[in-house]
């Protein structure tokens, strides 16, 4: 596997308590950027990104469109757009939901394996829908590494089972183990931002 230019994350029910162990879990010298979709309501402006400051060692940043993408950022979704990854920048998307979700994780997924390619870990946590699963396949197809958190430590089964049954993935991880693989995967790169 190439190093990890990018690391994408998704989730929906419970995401919240998810999002604070593994993002709380990496090292302030993390080098890769990490994208996150967390399903949530449309009126929740900024409330993720107040509530997740206080575990998070890295930087966080609620996307704007055409948001530069810096090594060792962690950049969280808006409500009601889809995040979308270029090279070297973020795209917000007001197009329709998929899978009655916007953002949706399998837009995420899917522009990170186009743009990224097999430098890409792909993350899905818990959650009540299919989103996610074709975006996981997608990253896979690319080359890429899938991560699902185990069902049984997910507060919603529904989302890593559906992951699970239908891709190939790499890892199957409780919760508090998904952060130290990070962290192994992305060891020895050094942050160029």
């Amino acid at each position: 596997m190439m190093p990890a230019r990018m690391v994408a994350v998704g989730t929906s029910l419970g995401g919240f308590e998810a999002l604070k162990t593994i993002l709380g879990g990496l090292p302030a010298d993390f080098p890769a950027p990490v994208a996150v979709v967390h399903h949530r309501s449309g009126d929740d402006s900024e409330g993720l990104l107040r509530l997740m400051e206080p575990h998070v060692r890295l930087p966080l940043v609620e996307v704007e469109d055409k948001e530069p993408i810096v090594s060792g950022h962690v950049y969280l979704s808006p409500p009601n757009y889809h995040l979308v990854a270029e090279r070297g920048y973020f795209a917000l998307s007001a197009d329709s939901p998929v899978m009655y979700a916007r953002p949706s994780i399998d837009v995420l997924f899917e522009s990170v394996a186009e743009s990224f390619g097999e430098s890409v870990i792909g993350v899905l946590l818990t959650g009540m829908s299919r989103d996610g699963t074709a975006g996981l396949a997608r990253i896979k197809e690319r080359g890429g590494v899938a991560v699902v958190q185990d069902p049984a430590s997910a507060q919603a089964q529904t989302m890593p089972e559906s992951a699970i049954a239908s891709v190939a993935v790499d890892k199957v991880l409780p919760l508090a183990e998904i952060a130290p693989f990070l962290v192994e995967l992305c060891a020895g790169q050094r942050s160029t931002a």
